[in-house]
């Protein structure tokens, strides 16, 4: 194969995967984990962080690299991912608040309650409360997702009985300039 010692080119290996954009859905990695590009440059595909994960959440993706499932269950963000990642991959860094990762849940067309049909799964699943139901007059409560307090831990994704829930990475601005680079 490789040296496992050298960085992992994921445009070309998308490239001979027939996957050319690759980089507009990068794979969700860990909580905590460094930018995609870091990630793969310092991640040693040891599998001790998939092992360590109590919900088991933590799959091997691309070239090895762990990915979240979601399917699997929900993130706690007990930390023990991180504790046993030596390379650093995943890192929470002193200057910075600890927060996991900048994703959060997005409810899609495919919604049973917002086509008419009650369900509250999602909302029920979902600990920080951040989805919940707007009633309407005559009809079926509408979920809202409140995107300041959904902390994209998954837990409304395997629940919802037609996959209408996806989560999604906000990108910042200096993550939206690295990857331009």
């Amino acid at each position: 194969m490789g040296n496992p010692s050298q960085p992992v080119s994921l445009s070309r290996r998308s490239f001979f995967k027939g996957r050319v954009h690759a980089s507009a859905n990068p794979a969700m990695r860990p909580p905590w984990a460094l930018s995609e590009t870091q990630f793969v440059d310092t991640c040693t595909t040891c599998d001790k962080c998939l092992s360590a994960c109590n919900e088991g959440i933590l799959v091997p993706g691309d070239a090895g690299f762990p990915t979240v499932d979601f399917q699997n269950g929900e993130c706690t963000f007990c930390g023990d991912c991180i504790k046993v990642c030596t390379p650093g991959a995943l890192s929470i860094n002193d200057n910075e608040t600890p927060t996991p990762w900048q994703h959060y849940a997005e409810i899609g067309s495919g919604c049973l309650s917002a086509n008419g049909i009650t369900c509250r799964v999602c909302g029920d699943r979902c600990d920080t409360r951040a989805i919940r139901f707007q009633l309407a007059v005559g009809g079926v409560a509408h979920p809202i997702l409140d995107t300041s307090t959904c902390t994209g831990c998954g837990a409304c994704i395997a629940p919802c009985p037609v996959g209408a829930v996806k989560i999604q990475h906000v990108q910042s601005e200096e993550h939206q300039m690295e990857e331009r680079s």
